[in-house]
């Protein structure tokens, strides 16, 4: 695959998948914990491998970081490109009541 310039486009690199089997009462410890941070048990297990090859030093280079979920955070302008942030101040995408 080549983009407009003839240059090989960058392709994502695939995820690793895994076989882990855990006791039932770490694995459901595991899922709680994973809850109360909002994160899938698999998010919250290469949360936890990261941060202990971080703290001993062994986490790789090349290790990009974890892909944030979710909304994407708000652009610094307020919205879309010509768009008058006084014609919808709460971004509902309608106009406010006007007397």
């Amino acid at each position: 695959m080549t983009d407009e310039s003839g240059r090989k486009a960058r392709q994502p690199r695939q995820r690793k998948q895994m076989l882990l089997r855990l006791d039932p009462a770490v694995h459901d410890a595991l899922a709680r914990w994973a809850n109360d941070e909002l994160r899938s048990a698999n998010a919250q297990i290469e949360f936890l491998l990261r941060k202990a090859l971080a703290d001993a030093g062994r986490l790789p280079g090349a290790a990009r970081p974890i892909p944030r979920r979710g909304r994407p955070p708000r652009r610094p302008d307020g919205g879309a490109e010509g768009a008058d942030p006084s014609e919808d101040p709460e971004g509902t995408g309608r106009e406010p009541n006007r007397p």
